[in-house]
């Protein structure tokens, strides 16, 4: 597996602790790290770097994935489906030279190892919906380009 694609799981993990656990966003870094010295500080910046974009912007993130995701409200979506398609949005606004079909792909990969099948699907569209969307408004670039 990639450094990158380690990344995006670790960040949909800890995505996944901060919004079941309700945790500061400090304090899920710190716990969900303390037990993984195994992994490389690229992975690792990586990682905390999706997080902190999927923190910072939360409350665009979920407008834009609410916006997309046909008659589904946030908290009735799988928990997990929920935070890759945070993730994978915040990469779409922080990482603007990431191609978005290999951000979807890369989203795709990871709901078939941690979601049920039918979310593939899901993601996918709202994710392919959520992308056009982004490439039509200019004022969704990134503040680092």
């Amino acid at each position: 597996m990639g450094t990158r694609r380690k990344s995006r799981e670790l960040c949909l993990q800890m995505l996944f602790q901060w919004d079941m656990g309700k945790q500061e966003p400090e304090h899920v870094r710190k716990t969900f790290w303390a037990g993984r010295v195994e992994v490389d500080e690229a992975t690792r910046g990586f990682a905390n770097d999706l997080f902190q974009s999927a923190i910072d912007r939360h409350a665009e993130i979920d407008e834009l994935i609410k916006n997309h995701a046909q008659h589904w409200r946030m908290e009735r979506m799988a928990a997990v489906d929920r935070n890759l398609l945070r993730a994978s949005v915040a990469e779409f606004l922080a990482y603007r030279q990431t191609p978005r079909p290999v951000i979807i792909n890369e989203a795709l990969e990871i709901a078939r190892k941690y979601s049920s099948p039918e979310s593939v699907q899901f993601i996918n569209g709202v994710l392919d919906s959520v992308g056009k969307e982004l490439g039509q408004n200019p004022l969704a670039a990134n503040k680092r380009e």
